[in-house]
């Protein structure tokens, strides 16, 4: 039964007063439709994986679009069976996707190999080598680490490279015909200099300098997109763009479009975590802390990633391979205990009665060590991992320390970049919003993050949206840039967002360190466990 809320919004999608947001993650694509008072309409999604094709996890282009058209074909169908009108028009729209990663073009437009994602680590030479000569971290994700890694290797493609960009950029390129990207995804290309919101021109001299890339026939000025702010119209959509995403031919052309984001940058917004000295803590199957800086950091940190927010100011973010893949394990166990035991209890009954009595374990969990590493992690120097509890004969075992144990050693790994940023660097942080599946239990997760990082954690109820939500609040920016993106993201999106705060606790902080140091204190543990215990079998 149509109801006049219904008919309102049906009205307000007739005449285009909308924002689309589409992103590209590593396992979903999602498509949100938004209004004018930033409410979700419809979504869509498509699953996808990535597939390891010659030793190099990848992505096909024909499978970008088959997932976009079905994500976007998803929200079409739900918006005219919910409002009764076809999707015919839409204000703005934007597109964001994982950062990072190589895609390579000819002159052409060709392909030259196939899209090389954010979570290949064959760039390790071109990330010393050139966090060396930045002396700014370069991480093994960034674009500029595959192209000189490719470079090194000799590759019969490098000389025919006529043009480098982000999954978002391509994206956004083939949509709207400009090569373009946002400021935060071309900050995971090559350094940006945030006082003129482009990329560093020393750095891109220095790079076209290095006896390697002197030998090509291509300068890296020429390879790059350009960057632009949140809030800089990026092109429109064109109708060749307008058949791409909608081949019904329903979808009419000529929305603008916001610039393509990297997924932080959508986290930051969604999160409304953009103004210096905030945050976001994303946590899922892995987990980054993002923090707005008040200035570059001073010193080459490799435990930092130099980023920038949509609007270019420069941000730090430690990112962790390992998050939950370990805790899940955990509490699959004691699942099964409890079936066995004739107790059936939903997946909220069982999280929320385990992680609540972590509150009441010893503040340092008794002496407990856990390390959660399934895989490799840059920020504890481990190439491999391997999950691993271990404990003195003298530490207090018992359920609660346990679960304590479980989750302090989740937040142990991004702690460490958090601790560069906050403890060697000065960085101010005066609150930090955490998001994802594990703030779900109220408080508790929220309470250990607080000690972890000392520092005020806050909660919203519109965390959940996530990041195309993100990225058609940047679409619907262009329409308000009287206003910075900060004021913007508080005076209109975030007004009357609910929220809850969880402050450090002295003795939980003080509890958490003692964990800490024993934890990086025994690290050799998990070292011998990579050494001893078989990858498979």
């Amino acid at each position: 039964m149509e109801t006049n809320t219904d008919r309102h919004f049906a009205e307000e999608i007739e005449a285009g007063r909308t924002s689309l947001g589409i992103e590209l993650g590593s396992t979903r694509i999602k498509a949100i439709l938004i209004d004018q008072d930033y409410h979700t309409l419809a979504d869509g999604d498509f699953a996808w994986e990535n597939q390891l094709k010659d030793g190099l996890w990848t992505y096909s282009l024909e499978q970008v679009w088959e997932g976009l058209q079905g994500a976007y074909a998803a929200l079409a169908s739900r918006v005219r069976e919910r409002y009764c009108v076809p999707l015919t028009r839409i204000g703005a729209m934007g597109f964001s996707a994982m950062m990072h990663g190589y895609l390579a073009f000819d002159k052409d437009d060709r392909l030259l190999v196939p899209f090389r994602t954010w979570r290949n680590t064959n760039t390790g030479q071109a990330h010393e080598s050139l966090s060396r000569t930045f002396q700014v971290n370069i991480p093994e994700r960034w674009s500029i680490a595959h192209l000189y890694q490719a470079v090194l290797d000799h590759e019969e493609h490098v000389p025919e490279v006529a043009f480098i960009t982000t999954l978002a950029g391509y994206v956004h390129w083939q949509l709207s015909g400009r090569k373009v990207l946002g400021i935060g995804d071309a900050s995971g290309m090559f350094p940006i200099d945030s006082n003129n919101h482009g990329f560093d021109q020393a750095m891109l001299d220095t790079f076209d300098s290095l006896p390697e890339v002197a030998s090509q026939p291509w300068s890296i000025r020429d390879l790059l997109p350009s960057p632009l702010v949140a809030g800089e119209e990026a092109g429109s959509l064109t109708e060749a763009g307008a058949r791409l995403l909608d081949p019904t031919g329903t979808l009419a052309a000529g929305s603008v479009m916001a610039p393509p984001e990297g997924d932080a940058g959508t986290g930051m917004v969604a999160t409304n975590s953009v103004r210096p000295r905030t945050g976001n803590v994303s946590a899922g199957t892995s987990i980054f802390a993002m923090v707005v800086l008040e200035h570059r950091l001073e010193h080459l940190h490799p435990e930092v990633d130099p980023v920038a927010t949509p609007a270019g100011d420069p941000a730090g973010m430690s990112h962790a391979n390992n998050f939950t893949s370990d805790l899940n394990a955990w509490v699959g166990l004691f699942r099964d205990f409890a079936q066995a035991g004739g107790l059936r209890m939903s997946d909220d009954e069982l999280y929320g009665t385990l992680f609540n009595l972590a509150l009441q374990g010893d503040k340092d969990a008794g002496g407990l060590i856990n390390y959660c590493f399934y895989s490799g992690e840059f920020l504890a120097g481990l190439e491999e991992g391997r999950p691993v509890f271990a404990r003195g004969p003298e530490s207090h075992m018992n359920l609660a320390n346990f679960m304590r144990a479980q989750l302090f050693s989740a937040f142990s790994p991004v702690t460490i970049g958090m601790d560069v940023m906050t403890r060697q660097e000065g960085v101010q942080v005066d609150s930090l919003v955490g998001h994802g599946g594990i703030f779900a239990t109220p408080k508790v997760a929220q309470k250990i993050l607080a000690a972890a990082f000392d520092t005020p954690i806050r909660v919203m109820s519109t965390a959940a949206e996530g990041g195309a939500w993100g990225m058609a609040v940047l679409a619907d920016y262009l329409t308000h840039t009287d206003q910075t993106l900060a004021d913007y993201l508080d005076s209109r999106v975030f007004a009357d967002v609910e929220s809850r705060v969880e402050n450090p606790d002295p003795a939980d902080v003080e509890g958490f360190r003692t964990f800490f140091e024993r934890f990086s204190r025994s690290l050799p543990i998990e070292q011998a466990a990579v050494r001893s215990i078989p990858l498979e079998g």
